[in-house]
């Protein structure tokens, strides 16, 4: 199996890929702005459920050949791309009634459908078929033989550090949204902002395919 000296070296590049803020980090900040801490953490548990599926694809093969395909790898960057987008415009379109519902402490948005939203992201990133289809494999010791559950672990350690990395990111600004919460103008205006930033970063992954 893998040696110390490679996971090591791993998880450190791992931490620094997710760790860095960009649309990931962003996207999670977005969601805590407009369904709170609670579904912003329930986001990042779909969404690392979602990246780990890409994971067993190529752990299997399949992220090869998105690798190679210039078509499947814009499919899927549209795809997600798109999903983000449409997140953004309804957090707008529903953002009086968001405010309204968190200032009353209402019934919150169903575990679900918060977990199916970050799974759906998660799922249609294809920056993590690349990472792991292009970088990971340089860690795995040919030698020791399980490619493939070589490549298990290194996507386990990977959603690990991205789960605790985007809960962290999820539970500071879901405890921001609080003081949000205690105005239903403020928390109109949090959520068109959130709703906005989740438009412009769809729009950025669409253009540039970055999603890191």
């Amino acid at each position: 199996m893998l040696s110390t000296d490679r996971f090591l070296a791993f998880l450190a590049t791992s931490f620094v890929v997710i760790a860095v803020p960009g649309p990931s980090v962003m996207f999670t900040i977005s969601r805590a702005m407009t369904v709170g801490r609670r579904g912003a953490l329930l986001t990042v548990v779909g969404n690392t459920a979602g990246v780990y599926v890409q994971v067993v694809a190529v752990a299997f093969g399949v992220g090869a050949l998105v690798e190679r395909s210039i078509l499947a790898y814009t499919v899927l960057r549209f795809v997600g791309a798109a999903y983000v987008v449409y997140l953004g415009v309804q957090a707008i379109r529903h953002r009086h009634a968001l405010s309204v519902a968190a200032s009353a402490r209402g019934m919150p948005a169903p575990t679900r459908r918060l977990i199916a939203d970050g799974f759906l992201v998660g799922v249609a990133n294809p920056k993590t078929i690349v990472f792991f289809a292009a970088i990971a494999p340089q860690f795995i010791d040919r030698n020791a033989g399980q490619f493939t559950g070589q490549l298990l672990v290194l996507g386990a350690a990977f959603c690990s550090i991205a789960l605790i990395s985007d809960s962290v990111w999820a539970t500071v600004a879901g405890s921001a949204r609080a003081w949000f919460a205690k105005s239903p103008r403020r928390m109109a205006s949090v959520s068109g902002a959130g709703g906005l930033a989740m438009i412009g970063i769809g729009a950025t992954l669409a253009v540039s395919g970055r999603t890191e």
